[in-house]
This record gives C-alpha cells, sequence and structure tokens, in this order.
C-alpha cells in the first residue's frame, strides 16, 4: 500500500470513503482478495486526496482502476 500517513480528512470525508469501499468490495466476485481490497482502498484514499468527495464516483473511480491493474 502506498504511504498515506501524512493525510488527513473529515469525518465526512471518511464517511465517504468508508461507503465507497464498503459498495466498492461488494461488487467483486466471490472470493474477495485481499490485494483486491486493498487496491480499491489506495484508489479511493488517492482519489479523496485530489479532492472527490461523492462516494459513489470514488466508488466508480476505483472499480475502474481495478480493472485496469487486475492480473488474475
Amino acid at each position: 500500500m502506498q504511504n498515506f500517513a501524512n493525510a488527513a480528512f473529515s469525518p465526512d470525508v471518511i464517511a465517504a470513503m468508508t461507503s465507497a469501499l464498503e459498495a466498492a468490495v461488494a461488487n467483486l466476485p466471490e472470493p474477495v482478495h485481499l490485494s483486491h481490497v486493498n487496491l480499491l482502498a489506495e484508489s479511493i484514499l488517492r482519489t479523496a486526496g485530489a479532492g472527490e468527495r461523492d462516494p459513489a464516483a470514488l466508488q466508480r473511480l476505483a472499480l475502474i482502476e481495478l480493472q485496469l491493474v487486475r492480473r488474475d
């Protein structure tokens, strides 16, 4: 996972990111791999860090990014 140690988010943004991650993981086929969850989380953190606040957009972008990097 990338280094997000200096990232700081408000409670509202954390709630949006949590919602986005939960929804994105729910869209993955079983079995869900930890590496896929980590990639989704990194994408959501990066996208929220760039200013996106809409949970649906965070979810959508994370899933698109996962499709681009998946190698299974």
